[in-house]
């Protein structure tokens, strides 16, 4: 099978999201009015599968679900946006769950409770080694237990597969992990964490320091998703810059995810890393005009269409 036609397989979680709106993000001890309440299907691994999936590239998806009715729920939609799941079992207790507060200008905080994510663990991925090597290029991210993630990177690198980490939420992640790693794909505030405190993003050319500090840190590439500034791509004999498309942010809930789905899409469709920055900018940028996670990811169409009527 040529490797543009092999699934990107995703390793990570699957939640339900309970999102809110209010007049702004609490501070701590603090209550604020909520206007509006919705249940969307989220996490961070279903989110990224269903944003290669709604770009029309196959993925299967290696995961948990709790025996609740939310795990049914999340099931079927997993399944209509048409991602594999094969590798998706279910498990005594509850699915995993996302409390997200959305303020005026889209932005967001989130408080995730794990549930059957907690339960992905290293024998997952021995129990589905074949979809593991069947695929082209596999994404993970931290809402799974780190030892699961840094078996998958062993795992990955013995079989040859390209793996791309989104270290979120942040924590301490060993050297050797690191090195293991294709792609290191860290937002602003990740970044941040991973980096001594005075390093400073607010211009170009701190961006580009903090790629390279965390380029000698082990990965192979690393892509910082920087938000409105776009994203900055570092790896050995490249650095650049991809401007971020202007619109009305809604909610960036899930902006992330859709920019590390169609990164991959990108890469796995023989475009450059260039090419395929841009193209992730362009799905994160209309990811954040609509509500929820899972529900604002785009379609194939709908980038193109970005791409070909508006300059970056």
């Amino acid at each position: 099978m040529p490797a543009a036609q092999k699934p990107i397989v995703v390793v990570g979680s699957i939640n339900i999201d309970l999102v809110t709106n209010a007049d702004r993000i609490p501070a701590a001890g603090e209550t604020v009015h909520g206007h509006g309440f919705q249940m969307h299907s989220g996490g961070k691994g279903a989110n990224q599968a269903v944003a290669v999936a709604r770009l029309g590239y196959p993925v299967q998806m290696i995961g948990k679900l709790g025996l609740d009715s939310l795990g049914e729920e999340l099931r079927v939609h997993l399944e209509d946006a048409g991602v594999g799941l094969s590798g998706v079992e279910q498990t005594e207790g509850p699915s995993g769950t996302a409390l997200i507060v959305v303020g005026p200008r889209g932005e967001n905080c989130i408080v995730v409770n794990s549930g059957a994510n907690a339960k992905v663990l290293p024998d997952s991925i021995d129990r589905h080694l074949d979809i593991i090597r069947g695929a082209g290029l596999v994404l993970t991210q931290l809402e799974i237990p780190l030892e699961t993630v840094e078996y998958l990177a062993k795992v990955c690198r013995r079989e040859g597969i390209p793996l791309m980490l989104d270290p979120a939420p942040a924590q301490t992640l060993s050297a050797d992990l690191l090195a293991r790693v294709n792609w290191l794909t860290p937002n602003e505030s990740e970044t941040a964490f991973y980096l001594d405190p005075s390093v400073d993003m607010s211009e170009l050319d701190g961006i580009s320091n903090a790629g390279r500090l965390l380029l000698e840190k082990g990965p192979a590439g690393v892509v910082l998703k920087m938000g409105s500034r776009g994203a900055h791509l570092v790896a050995k004999g490249l650095e650049y810059q991809v401007d971020a498309f202007v619109v009305d942010a809604v909610d960036t809930t899930a902006a992330g995810d859709a920019f590390n789905g169609a990164f991959a899409v990108g890469l796995m469709s023989g475009k450059s890393p260039v090419e395929s920055a841009r193209f992730a900018v362009a799905a994160s940028s209309i990811s954040v005009t609509r509500p929820g996670a899972q529900p604002s990811m785009p379609t194939l169409a709908e980038v193109k269409r970005m791409l070909n009527d508006r300059a970056i």
